[in-house]
């Protein structure tokens, strides 16, 4: 616990001089409140109040345990940047051991609950990098009005990608990102369609030249009723790089998908735009593996965490809540091998003298 109290030191306090609560308390506070279950400031509170013996072994709580309206001033006013910049300087030996080649997905996510009244078309969006091999987020940004290209930029700006292959859908792939890639000593994996006519024209004839003979990779997985079959092949491209202005560019990619769901065949081809000569295996795996952002990061986050249910809503508040969400589930998946009950079960268990049946349900249905 010291080092997240070491870590949250360096988080500046937007609050006038005369605060009462330390900052740093604040914020380990709330960190286990999400952990262990809460979804806003009033539960935050409630929870410091019934563990307030256990977290006096490490705080010392001169005040007591702040109100729900000292947490929710907090997280108004603090930068979203400077609590995810805290976090990000925990997981820096974690990041260390990925090893090169490690895949870094990177997408965004709306907090469908996080607007104001009538503006349920804009909810604020996160974006995160998330390293698919250690299931860790890297750095999360809220995107300022729905822009997941800036925002994914600025993401992409505070890791280190230095041997790294970073995956995005088609909206990132543009020349913006990749000279971003590129010049932080990283490789980019991106889906290719329409938003780049030119560039998906020029890869289609260089994928329909493969002769019959050119390597190619298959996997096949049977799950959830349906058997999927991929098929993977990658071509090598010169000079394609300069005419497209799209730098690093080396190579297309393309993935034939077809599923068997309950006797009806779908077929989808997908094109990828490639700054690293894959070979038709690596591919697959590098696409199949941009996939575990959507499956162990947003859909924990909405199933265990339901974060499409919140609803804070008001200034910097839906971004640092979504931070503290984010790290939460990187500690709660380190307890889910022990847990039989998935997730959930294993939030529950979280942190000492759990509260009876009663008021379990009671917190639970509360929140």
């Amino acid at each position: 616990m010291q080092l997240f109290l070491t870590a949250f030191e360096s988080v500046a306090d937007p609050r006038a001089e005369n605060t009462r609560h330390d900052l740093a308390e604040i914020l380990i506070i709330a960190f286990l409140a999400v952990l262990c279950g809460a979804q806003h400031c009033c539960e935050m509170a409630a929870f410091g109040r019934s563990k307030i013996k256990f977290l006096k072994r490490f705080l010392k709580l001169r005040h007591g345990v702040p109100s729900h309206d000292t947490f929710s001033t907090v997280f108004r006013m603090l930068d979203p940047k400077a609590l995810d910049a805290a976090f990000g300087s925990l997981t820096a030996r974690l990041v260390a051991a990925l090893q090169k080649g490690g895949v870094i997905a990177i997408d965004g996510k709306s907090l469908k609950g996080a607007y104001d009244k009538g503006c349920a078309h804009a909810p604020t969006m996160m974006v995160s990098a998330f390293a698919t091999g250690l299931r860790l987020t890297l750095a999360t940004v809220a995107a300022r009005k729905g822009n997941e290209v800036d925002a994914a930029l600025e993401v992409l700006g505070l890791i280190d990608l230095k041997g790294m292959i970073v995956t995005g859908d088609a909206l990132h792939c543009n020349r913006r990102m990749v000279d971003a890639i590129v010049a932080k000593g990283g490789d980019y994996c991106f889906t290719l369609k329409a938003n780049q006519d030119s560039l998906l024209s020029d890869a289609r004839a260089a994928l329909g030249k493969i002769k019959p003979e050119h390597p190619t990779a298959k996997t096949e997985t049977r799950a959830h009723g349906r058997i999927e079959t991929r098929v993977g092949v990658v071509v090598a491209v010169k000079g394609l790089a300069e005419h497209h202005g799209f730098t690093g560019l080396k190579a297309f990619g393309r993935i034939q998908a077809t599923r068997l769901i309950d006797g009806k065949v779908e077929t989808d081809v997908r094109i990828f735009a490639l700054s690293r000569q894959l070979s038709a295996d690596a591919l697959l795996s590098t696409v199949r593996a941009h996939w575990q952002i959507e499956n162990t990061l947003h859909w924990e986050l909405d199933v265990a965490f339901r974060e499409d249910a919140a609803r804070n809503r008001k200034d910097h508040g839906p971004a640092n809540i979504a931070v503290l969400r984010r790290r939460a589930l990187d500690v709660a998946r380190t307890d889910k091998c022990d847990s039989p009950g998935g997730l959930w079960t294993a939030r529950a268990t979280f942190g000492p003298d759990p509260p009876n049946k009663r008021s379990a349900c009671r917190f639970r249905s509360s929140a």
